[in-house]
């Protein structure tokens, strides 16, 4: 006999089977929703408890997670007692457990919650050759979904040992663009009485290029060569041009609403942030490469327009690095840069130069997120500093605000956003005004009403699936109630495009954890629910596979449509993990994302009765830019792990 802790573990000498700890495993290919997995403790690292009673072993983990493991066909047997850790208990948890082997289910505890009991898992694994255990979040969301797999072993002949999801292939699905002109992006666009107006043509196709355009309003004019429209507008109105491209290969047209009002951002923004590769590294030269990867890869070309500033880029009160260090204000109140960026006008009129628009951050509190000086008590003169440097954008982060709002009651939440939108638009230029508060006191209910022109729906996603399948599936995609408040002039923000290499938090970057699979979900989903397009990777190691995701025309027109609906849940199988979604769009047709968050490829079927249609409908599918034919009631499709499928349907 041999003791490990409080676990007996029985061994033959002839070599028999053996008891694995689940804990004695490498927990590192283990994937879950917050957190990380604890060895013998709950997922917080306090004892692990269930039903009033300590567990010595197991593995304490946060829903959603997985955990695949390699049996190889010699185990024998699976045990655990399972269930939501006492730490949490009166708190509003709920999971579930399953235990999946070569695509059996062999256990499914049904909804637990804290202070239910814990249940039994004592399973037949003979001749099976690979296992995953499954924690979901119940349907709602994954606050205090603390699950434990107490006292979890195996009966094997062999060791066990814990594995990768299958490996998937980076296949890149969207076309390249036709060497025939195509104009792209938004088919809107809104500028203020008398702000500059800063408009490219997005066109793909080969160069050179000769752009036209017929009704443009008195006080803009075209650049033919660049496709970029410039000056300002006296009188108020609403201006439909007809924007004309051409090259050697062919010509294209297409009608851009030019609006002149007070309504910004007639669509969903489309651009890059820095904040999720270069965190608190940003500089002015990370800035202007950013810019310059814009142009040359092509991304301007398909509608994206902002290059933004994340944090740090002010100073930084006692910091040690000089660059971070100084006066953080001159003689008028205004705030000043840090080191790393010497010259803020310079760096907007290069980005201007390249036709693109800039973007900047800062927070109602004292301090920014990461420490440095915010607009506290210095609003207005921090947007009139804003617009002297030339932005377009300001992304404006509760963070610090905490300390000073007086609470979280509808209107402590809306005060400080109300003030800067009032100032913001003192302006002699336009400013987009991103409200970043996290989802605070619904504020899709209230965000365009104080000035937003998009709010964050939820928290950060984090760089996992299980965080955006979480936030988005169950919170941020649960939107049908949200919906309503996301259109023309204000949009429901579920936070960045995770894509290609982003910071590990380690002062380098990695390549994102998403497989290719999830990257296509995650932009899927995005346009569906008409999300500002914001990446937030390194833009100057964008590969083939990556500007694919970003640049599917076809998915940005769904992304971009001037109608501004939100997509929402249609059907849904909680069983098989699958879902359809659908988003109605301006010429009739209806886009749908037919979802598979299982482990397991499965067929996922979208009904034209659940979207209100009947009769014969032409398919297209999106990602591929490929027409499907006709369909007499639906369109069914085998989905991957992980993945999508999205549809035009007419």
């Amino acid at each position: 006999m041999i003791l490990l802790g409080s676990l007996v573990l029985s061994a033959c000498i002839s070599g028999g089977p053996e008891w694995y700890p689940l804990s004695s495993l490498d927990l590192a290919p283990m994937r879950q929703g917050w957190g990380a997995p604890a060895k013998n403790m709950a997922v917080e690292g306090k004892p692990m408890t269930l039903g009033g009673k300590r567990l010595e072993n197991g593995v304490g983990t946060h829903a959603p997670s997985t955990m695949w493991l390699e049996l190889g066909g010699k185990a024998e047997r699976f045990t655990a007692t399972v269930g939501v850790d006492d730490e949490v208990m009166g708190k509003p948890g709920s999971v579930v457990f399953k235990v999946l082997a070569d695509g059996l289910t062999l256990f499914d505890s049904g909804v637990m919650k804290p202070g239910m009991q814990p249940k039994q898992v004592d399973l037949d694994l003979t001749g099976l050759s690979k296992m995953l255990l499954i924690v979901t979040e119940a349907g709602d969301s994954i606050d205090y979904d603390h699950a434990d797999w107490g006292d979890a072993k195996i009966l094997a002949t062999a060791a066990p040992s814990t594995m990768s999801a299958p490996a998937e292939d980076r296949v890149v699905l969207t076309p390249k663009p036709l060497p025939t002109p195509r104009i792209n992006g938004a088919m809107a666009w809104g500028v203020r009485p008398g702000s500059p107006v800063l408009y490219t043509i997005a066109a793909t196709g080969e160069r050179p290029m000769e752009f036209r355009a017929d009704g443009l309003p008195d006080g803009v004019t075209l650049d033919s060569r660049t496709g970029r429209l410039s000056g300002s507008i006296a009188k108020a109105g609403e201006y439909p041009v007809v924007l004309h491209a051409k090259n050697a290969k062919g010509v294209a047209e297409r009608t851009l609403m030019l609006v002149c009002g007070e309504t910004l951002a007639l669509t969903p923004h489309m651009g890059w942030n820095s904040w999720y590769v270069w965190e608190n590294h940003v500089t002015d030269a990370s800035m202007r490469a950013a810019a310059d990867a814009m142009a040359s890869t092509g991304m301007i070309d398909h509608g994206y327009m902002y290059v933004n500033i994340d944090d740090c880029w002010a100073i930084k009160p006692g910091a040690k690095d000089p660059l971070l260090s100084g006066k953080e204000r001159d003689e008028r109140g205004r705030i000043n840069a840090n080191g790393r960026f010497p010259d803020m006008k310079g760096l907007t009129d290069y980005i201007h130069s390249k036709g693109l628009k800039a973007g900047i951050y800062t927070s109602p509190g004292k301090l920014t997120c990461a420490g440095f000086v915010g607009s506290y008590h210095h609003e207005a003169e921090d947007a009139a500093r804003f617009a002297e440097w030339g932005f377009d954008f300001l992304k404006y982060d509760w963070c610090s605000y905490e300390d000073v709002s007086g609470g979280h009651g509808r209107a402590e939440l809306r005060k400080p956003y109300e003030l800067m939108a009032t100032l913001l638009k003192d302006q002699p230029r336009d400013l987009v005004l991103n409200l970043c508060q996290y989802g605070m006191g619904n504020v899709w209910e209230w965000g365009k009403e104080v000035g937003g022109h998009s709010w964050r729906t939820a928290g950060d996603l984090g760089g996992s699936f299980e965080g955006i399948a979480s936030a988005m599936f169950r919170d941020g995609f649960g939107l049908a109630e949200r919906a309503a408040f996301s259109g023309p002039g204000g949009w429901n923000d579920p936070d960045y495009l995770l894509l290609g290499y982003i910071s590990n938090w380690k002062g380098s970057t990695s390549p994102t954890p998403l497989t290719p699979n999830e990257q296509y979900t995650h932009v899927s989903l995005w346009c569906l629910l008409g999300a500002p397009l914001i990446f937030s990777g390194d833009m100057t190691r964008l590969d083939e596979f990556t500007l694919g995701l970003l640049t599917n025309d076809d998915l940005i027109d769904v992304d971009q449509d001037v109608l501004g609906r939100a997509g929402s849940r249609v059907a849904m199988d909680e069983a098989t993990a699958t879902e359809v979604w659908a988003k109605p769009l301006s010429d009739g047709s209806v886009a749908l994302g037919l979802f598979n968050r299982g482990e397991f490829e499965g067929t996922v079927k979208a009904r034209w009765i659940d979207v209100g249609l009947s009769g014969p409908r032409a398919v297209r599918d999106l990602w591929r830019q490929k027409d499907l034919g006709q369909f007499a009631d639906g369109f069914e499709a085998v989905v991957p792990r992980h993945g999508c499928v999205v549809i035009r349907v007419k």
